[in-house]
């Protein structure tokens, strides 16, 4: 009987000891010489074409230069603000029919919900007990956000950066596509690891920026700001999936200036600057080669040219989301699929960061 009660013992604590060992065939950490990209994109809406030349295009061929390149939709950044429920759930598959449309082939990347990769909370609130509040309320983006928003901002607005620094620092990555807007929090990251490494032992890699060669791309309406998703005027700004009709409506009102010639002079001519830009970008030639094939042509033509020329570039963009919305479950599956490749990344990280910091 005593026997017996003591293998039966035995049996319980192995049990539970399995259940605390996570994914059973999780890799060991990654050496330091992997060198791995991370960027994530909110689902909040459909891309523009901002979104697309600044980001998106640049991720697509990133697959082609990295050996691993993990790309997140990263949904618990976007509730720093209310959300509908049930348009956050239909926003998630839209995203991923977006990003496979584009070229993000998850073949060669890792595409992934970020709340299906608790990981990235996990180390979040270590990171969050490193980092000073004022240093969170210097950043840039707060003091704008919390400004419009008065009392209302909430905490999650506040430290969403540091959560920004985890899902980076959680892959140990060594690289990040980031706009011009986006360098500050990149600070922050760096900031962070080094924090991370001088109280720890050196651990994390510095993550390195990888700035997007395509400058901000500008408001149609107003030149001197960006393009944006929430701009009230509905002609500021071009979506990935418009159709042509509304894509030439929204050119034809594009703001210029009342010189007709085709010039790039971003300081004095920015309306028609951002229309080169935006040619040179979709069609793949310089700057340079577009104003030259524009010569003699007045900026109203050349405006229709350039609206043709967008709609060249996401007319099969466009058929292929409309396909690929049709089909939720490939959706789900490829979500599902490029989680549970994250999360055999992400967990040996976290393992080792719970042992360092002594709570494992």
């Amino acid at each position: 009987m005593a026997l017996c009660s003591v293998r039966k013992a035995r049996e319980c604590w192995a049990f539970i000891r399995a259940l605390h060992k996570g994914p059973a065939a999780s890799p060991a950490p990654q050496k330091d010489s992997v060198e791995r990209v991370f960027s994530g994109i909110q689902p909040t809406g459909i891309p523009h074409l901002g979104n697309y030349l600044g980001a998106i295009e640049s991720w697509v061929n990133l697959q082609e230069e990295y050996d691993t390149v993990l790309y997140s939709i990263v949904d618990l950044h976007s509730i720093t603000v209310p959300q509908d429920p049930v348009v956050l759930q239909q926003s998630i598959l839209d995203m991923t029919a977006v990003l496979l449309a584009c070229g993000i082939n998850p073949e060669k990347s890792i595409l992934f919900q970020q709340s299906q990769v608790p990981e990235h909370t996990q180390l979040s609130w270590i990171l969050t007990c490193l980092v000073r509040l004022p240093r969170l309320q210097h950043l840039h983006q707060w003091k704008a956000k919390a400004a419009r928003q008065k009392h209302h901002g909430t905490v999650g607005l506040l430290t969403y950066p540091v959560l920004q620094a985890a899902d980076i620092l959680c892959y140990k990555s060594t690289h990040v596509p980031v706009g011009e807007d986006q360098v500050q929090h990149m600070e922050l990251v760096q900031d962070l690891a080094r924090s991370f490494n001088q109280k720890y032992g050196e651990f994390f890699p510095l993550p390195k920026s990888i700035l997007t060669p395509m400058k901000k791309v500008k408001s149609l309406r107003d030149p001197s700001a960006k393009m944006s998703k929430s701009d009230p005027d509905k002609l500021a700004t071009v979506g990935i999936t418009d159709s042509p009709e509304e894509i030439v409506r929204k050119f034809r009102k594009a703001v210029t200036d009342f010189t007709s010639e085709v010039t790039y002079e971003p300081d004095s001519r920015a309306g028609v600057s951002n229309m080169v830009a935006i040619h040179a970008a979709v069609s793949g030639l310089s700057v340079e080669e577009v104003v030259r094939h524009s010569a003699g042509m007045d900026t109203a033509r050349y405006k229709l040219l350039v609206a043709d020329a967008v709609i060249e570039k996401f007319a099969p963009i466009r058929n292929e989301i409309q396909k690929l919305k049709m089909d939720k479950d490939h959706l789900k599956k490829v979500l599902l699929v490029g989680s549970t490749k994250a999360k055999e990344l992400a967990y040996p990280v976290l393992e080792e960061v719970k042992k360092l910091v002594g709570i494992l």
